[in-house]
């Protein structure tokens, strides 16, 4: 693929594993079935949770058409790397299964149990990792009723206690708590607002705002069946609201970052922003996130709004970038 510059123009990088180089060769290693690379990545990457968790939930994407983390778990079954990305493995099938089904359809439960029973073995596996109690929040979408508050309650408790500023785990319960899941519009902002006001600064908690308006775009498409002028959301991104929630976050997270580059797992995260910004018009901050940004895109939330490829070149190009 083109990347950046070119003769045609700009062309944005749509990189699957967001620049993270070795990620890209442990993903390669799983399309021959060879399970050595999941281990030496992992082991390499130890208890960094963020780049952690971006790494096992791109690798779990890819395992769940194989069978490369049953073959590593056969080997070493008591490894708990393998059985954290087993459980995050299981977890995407599931998933899978739900999106192959349809919207409103309910999947076998005894598939969900298995994602649950999966995350739970890994979390005592490897005690000190967040990672299989956010496969539990998100597992936990698919019952048909949710989960009790109660245990939903524990799970969270045990994630928050090992990564409080995980943004992947904030979200998969900032998804829970969806109108098009088991919650409300309001419940997810309150969640999202909740979670930013309590952020450091410099932690990227605050963007959880701008998941949660796309969320709410997402569930109003869906209820329009895609149409976006019976929308009625002319609104929706560039409200008085909307545009003080992008200078909110811009001002609590990027003001606040002391890290000069971008990190693959911020990628997404950065990305949100950026769109945010743009449709907002705060062409300042638009403008400062596509610079931040070079050609580096993902396809969530541009795809949300028109072609991805388009999107990123067309708002770019409207707040002024050039190059």
């Amino acid at each position: 693929m083109a990347r950046g510059n070119s003769r045609r123009g700009f062309t944005p990088d749509f990189d699957p594993d967001c620049g993270d180089t070795p990620l890209t060769c442990a993903r390669q290693d799983i399309v021959i079935g060879r399970w050595q690379g999941l281990r030496e990545l992992l082991r390499a990457t130890g208890p960094d949770w963020p780049v952690r968790g971006h790494r096992i939930r791109l690798l779990a994407q890819a395992c769940a058409g194989s069978s490369t983390v049953e073959s590593w778990l056969a080997a070493e079954p008591h490894s708990g790397d393998a059985l954290v990305l087993r459980a995050a493995t299981e977890t995407a099938r599931a998933f899978n299964v739900a999106i192959a089904a349809g919207r409103g359809v309910s999947i076998d439960q005894r598939r969900v149990d298995t994602a649950v029973l999966s995350c739970l073995k890994a979390a005592d596996a490897y005690p000190d990792d967040p990672t299989p109690w956010i496969s539990l929040m998100s597992v936990a979408r698919l019952y048909p009723r949710g989960v009790r508050r109660q245990e939903l309650g524990r799970w969270w408790d045990e994630l928050h206690g090992r990564d409080p500023y995980s943004v992947e785990g904030h979200l998969q319960v900032l998804h829970y708590y969806s109108a098009r899941w088991h919650g409300t519009h309001g419940l997810m902002y309150d969640f999202a607002r909740d979670a930013a006001g309590v952020a450091p600064p410099g932690c990227p908690l605050p963007v959880l705002v701008q998941y949660a308006r796309v969320e709410e775009f997402r569930c109003a498409l869906d209820a329009a069946k895609g149409q976006h002028a019976a929308m009625g959301l002319g609104q929706h991104w560039n409200s008085d609201g909307a545009v003080s929630d992008v200078r909110r976050t811009w001002e609590r997270w990027i003001m606040g970052r002391t890290e000069q580059g971008v990190a693959p797992g911020e990628l997404r995260d950065l990305n949100y922003l950026a769109h945010a910004a743009s449709h907002a018009r705060a062409n300042d901050i638009a403008g400062a996130l596509f610079r931040m940004l070079g050609p580096r895109a993902t396809r969530a939330p541009w795809a949300y709004t028109g072609d991805p490829d388009k999107q990123f070149v067309k708002w770019r190009k409207d707040v002024g970038v050039r190059g």
